[in-house]
Order: structure tokens, then sequence, then C-alpha cells
């Protein structure tokens, strides 16, 4: 398998560009030479639901994707990351069906955490349950009757297709040991989806609990390093996480960027950005788009209220024909504070109401930002809100989960934007001064930014104008002594 390089990592679905890992493999060396160096597949084990994250044993690949083998041919060509869930399983694994067969006599039984002893009086005060960070409305708990006839209430983060686990338990850390093992053996690196909701203690949020999260992440990372295997904690949240967590060495996602970015281009403004960019991690992936949402929380104190609203408005502006099929959109509680916005629904392209020349300018910002650049499928293709998978399917990320067939992704290919951007993908994985030093210009007050790479000869620069949507790249040429523009 290939180590992981500073080379641009896309991030698909095993059937979302073709039906199967086979004919992914084959279009990505058909349109997509040079484009990406890296791979993250979302989970594409056996799943009773969402979309793969409920996953029922991670021993093979789903049939319906192909084999170990696929994988093992992937992992030769990209450098690839792998999902593993440390909160959750499927209510379908075979863990929780031994649990729900034997009782209190399974193995298996404090795998799960189960709701009234967890709390010291069986239940939460009031105060406690409110300090809880939610997902939904009710109470994170599911109801189950084991075969013995005994009612179960069992903690859900989630949907209920998945069961948290307790990290602490010896069954738990046995079915870690075994699971990222398998895993270990095929890619370099492995995230940890859902990570900040696995410490749980009463009396807290229930999410990034300190210092019980370090203790977890003490758990997850022990099989790891018996292999050197890397670790890229999923926490969507403050972005004053990802810089604990960048303190103590580990990889961390950019998920604040995506907002700055569309803060900066629908106001024309870039001193957030500039902010951002000279304090963010260095050790980090970038993004712009996800298989989840565009992510709100991410970013609160890099923007102002107004600043996220002025973007929120616009978005749900461009979104409206899209309302009338979501249930639920994206939404969190936190003590003390109503439900407020999570996630925004949209593919980045339409998110910038598909300009080309401002979609551009998000990506070549991202290739300069500090980190390796992951470039969602959907937004490889520059594709746009599908209103038409609402229609079928009210999960809200639906929007922005398009499936491509062969004939689609050969016509998005040849859309000026698409060829604009896998030029720009290719100089940046092949440029070496980007293995260098990072100098960003100073905040000029008027809608411009300005970043420059360096290493020995090798030198480049962005400079782009958020009012005026241009934007241009020069590097030297160091083969014919000159400078040039890309």
């Amino acid at each position: 398998m290939k180590k992981i390089e500073n080379k641009i990592m896309l991030i698909t679905y095993a059937d979302s560009m073709g039906k199967n890992l086979k004919e992914l493999n084959e279009i990505l060396e058909k349109y997509f030479d040079g484009v990406i160096g890296g791979l993250h597949i979302l989970p594409f084990f056996p799943s009773s639901g969402d979309r793969g994250f409920a996953v029922i044993n991670y021993d093979i690949v789903d049939p319906a994707f192909g084999t170990w083998d696929d994988i093992d041919e992937l992992a030769d060509k990209y450098y690839m990351m792998a999902d593993f869930m440390l909160n959750h399983v499927s209510i379908r694994s075979e863990e929780f069906k031994d649990y729900m067969e034997k009782g209190d006599a399974s193995p298996y039984r404090d795998m799960f955490i189960h709701w009234e002893e967890f709390w010291p009086n069986g239940n939460p005060t009031e105060e406690e349950y409110m300090a809880l960070y939610r997902r939904k409305a009710n109470y994170p708990y599911i109801e189950f009757v084991r075969k013995d006839g005994k009612i179960v209430h069992l903690w859900n983060t989630f949907f209920e297709e998945q069961i948290d686990i307790n990290p602490y338990s010896k069954a738990t850390q046995d079915y870690y040991e075994r699971n990222l093992g398998i895993l270990s053996s095929h890619v370099p690196l492995i995230r940890f989806d859902a990570f900040a909701y696995a410490s749980k203690r009463p009396g807290t949020s229930c999410f990034f609990v300190e210092p019980e999260i370090w203790d977890v992440l003490e758990i997850g990372m022990k099989p790891l390093r018996k292999t050197g295997t890397e670790m890229l904690p999923e926490i969507h949240e403050n972005y004053t996480i990802q810089l604990k967590m960048a303190e103590k060495g580990y990889w961390v996602y950019d998920f604040a960027l995506p907002m700055l970015l569309l803060h900066g281009l629908k106001s024309g403004r870039t001193d957030r950005l500039i902010h951002w960019l000279n304090i963010c991690p260095r050790k980090q992936f970038t993004t712009l788009d996800t298989h989840d949402g565009i992510g709100v929380v991410d970013v609160m104190g890099l923007l102002t209220e107004d600043e996220i609203e002025l973007v929120r408005e616009d978005v749900d502006d461009i979104t409206k024909e899209a309302k009338q099929y979501i249930k639920l959109p994206s939404m969190i509680k936190r003590k003390g504070e109503k439900f407020q916005y999570y996630q925004l629904g949209s593919t980045y392209y339409s998110a910038l109401r598909c300009n080309d020349d401002a979609y551009l300018i998000a990506r070549a910002v991202q290739f300069f930002t500090p980190g390796i650049p992951q470039v969602y499928y959907v937004g490889l293709l520059a594709g746009e809100n599908d209103i038409e998978g609402l229609k079928t399917n009210p999960d809200p990320r639906t929007i922005n989960r398009h499936n491509y067939t062969m004939e689609e992704i050969e016509a998005a290919v040849n859309k000026p934007v698409c060829k604009r951007l896998y030029e720009l993908m290719r100089f940046r994985n092949t440029y070496e001064a980007f293995n260098g030093n990072i100098q960003v210009g100073e905040d000029k007050g008027d809608g411009t930014i300005t970043i420059t790479w360096e290493k020995d000869e090798y030198r480049t620069t962005l400079y782009a104008d958020f009012k005026s949507l241009t934007y241009n790249i020069t590097y030297y040429d160091t083969e014919n002594g000159c400078e040039r523009v890309l």
C-alpha cells in the first residue's frame, strides 16, 4: 500500500462514480490521471443504513462493491483512507444480535451503554439532560426487548440502525483491536468517525469531554500504533477543538475553510479568511465539501453571527426548491441554547450559484491553504444540487450525494470549469514548493488575498480578488529559469 503523500485526496463512495470499485478504478484511470494522489472511500463494508455508516462488520468488503483485492489494487495506486466507527455499531452486527439473544449472559452485554445504568440516579436530572449535546429533539436512546423479555434502553446518538458502544468495555476494546487490525493491513490512514461522541460522563455534554476524550483516543490508537497506521479524527464542532487535537500532533480536518470562503466570496471580504490562514493547523486535511453538509458550528468565533447568517440566508435562498422535500434540517442542541443550524445542505458549486469564477477561486485558495486538500466527488465534477434525489430520499444530505453514471461523468469532465480545476489539481500535486513554507500576505482591506509557497528555488504565488472574482497563479519554472503564469 502507498503511504500518505502531500497530494490531493478524492472522497467518494464505492458506488458514486460507477457502480462498484472496479468501475471506480477504471474511471479514475481514464479521466483523472495525475488529478488525485489519495483516495478516501466512504464505508465500503456490509451496512444496514446511513449509507454505509451503520457497519455490520469490517471483515469483508460489501460484495455489491467488490472485494479486498479491489481495495488493495486501489491502495497500490493511491494512498488510501478508510472509516472506522469508534462510537457505534449496527444493530444488525453479530455483537448486538448476540446480546439481544443471550441477554446478560452475552459476552457483549457491557459493550452497549444502558441508559439507566449510565446515570447515577437511573435517569438524568433536567439539568443533566439539558447539558447533553444532542443531534435530535428526544432522548438519545432506543428501547429494545431482549429475547428473555427484558426491556432495555440503549444509548443511541444518531440513527435507528446505529447503537453507541462503550469504549471502556473489554468487549469493545477487543472489537477495536480486531477490526482496526483488519483495516490497517489494507490502508495507511484510518478516520475515526463521530469520535467526539465516544466520550460520555454524567453531568457533561457527552461530547468531546475532557480528560475522557484523550483516554478514549488512546484506547482507539493502541491497535494502530502496532502497525504505524495514522489516524484522522472526524469532529464537526468549533475550530478550537481542531487546534487542541493539532497541538497533540494528530492530523485534523479544516472544516472552517468552507464557510470562510463562502463568506469571503459572497461579501467581497478576505480579512476573516486571512486571519484563519495565519492560525490554522499545518498538519491538516482541508475540505470544501464532504458527504455531510457545509459546517456552520465549525466557524463560530471566526465569523460573527451576522456573517454566518449572511451565508446561511443566501444558501437557503439557493436551496429553497429543495426545502419542500427535507423533513428535518441538520441541527444541534447545546446547553442553554436553542436548536441551531449544524450544517448547510448544498453542493459547494451550487452554494456559489454555479459561478465558475467563484468556484475556481475557492478551489485555488483551498489548494494553497496549509495541509493536504480533499475534494469530494461531487465537487470534482462541479455537481449541482440533486433535487430529484431528494424526492425519493428526504435525508437532507441527499442533495449532495448524486450517483454519477459513466455518461454523466464524461459530460462533466469536459466542462470548462472542470478542465481548469484539473489543471489546478495537477499543479498542486506536482509542484515542489507546496512541500515548503507558506507566507500569507497581509490584509489590505480591499478583498484581495495573496498566498506564497516556497521551497529552495521553487516558488508559487496565488493572488485572488474576491470582489472582481479574478485570480492568477504564478510559479518559477526551474527548468527554463523563468517566471510563468499557470
